[in-house]
């Protein structure tokens, strides 16, 4: 087990779902716009098209809204949202064979994320092609890690993975982006 505590967003989600499963219909409408910009950001990244994200995302609602309860007896509610909009993305991309890796789907990538600390759109070019170069399973962790701010009990939930193939992931990827932005980061810090 994860001595990491849940996120304020995952603990509302919890408390979201809780509602939607005692009958509060209304409670959906609050759940998606809590998560959905998340949400669809994470899948375009994963498919490389918004469109593609949002018809994911729909999906994702449509069987929540069915079945309630699935949500709100997940161990972990957000992760397990988080996988299913995961999983109807990958389903939705081989259904029109747009993609077939998710190499290609990180270099087809567009969205924005934040990066609080990089004053110019040169830096943020410059770090999210570093996150493009590292090994897709290595991208996504980080991309849910520091972006979604997911725990990495949640990562392994979304991912179908162990807690330690998780935070080795992160770790290696870590290692990598440090080596490939360090003049980037003296910039910034001696800037």
């Amino acid at each position: 087990m994860s001595s990491e505590a849940p996120s304020q967003l995952a603990t509302q989600v919890s408390q979201l779902c809780s509602q939607l499963a005692e009958g509060d219909e209304s409670a959906l409408e609050r759940l998606f716009d809590l998560t959905a910009a998340r949400l669809v950001r994470y899948a375009e990244m994963l498919s490389g098209r918004r469109e593609d994200a949002e018809d994911a995302l729909q999906v994702a609602m449509i069987k929540l809204a069915r079945n309630p309860e699935r949500l709100a007896s997940a161990d972990q509610p957000w992760a397990y949202f988080v996988r299913m909009v995961r999983n109807e993305t990958f389903k939705l991309a081989e259904s029109r064979r747009s993609r077939s890796k998710l190499v290609e789907l990180l270099r087809s990538w567009a969205s924005k994320p934040k990066f609080w600390f990089l004053p110019d759109d040169d830096w943020r070019e410059q770090v999210q092609a570093a996150v493009k170069r590292l090994p897709p399973e290595q991208a996504e962790v980080v991309v849910l890690k520091i972006w979604e701010e997911m725990t990495f009990a949640e990562i392994a939930e979304v991912l179908g993975e162990s807690l330690n193939t998780t935070a080795s992931r992160y770790r290696y990827a870590l290692e990598k982006l440090s080596r490939s932005l360090q003049p980037l980061a003296e910039e910034v810090l001696h800037g």
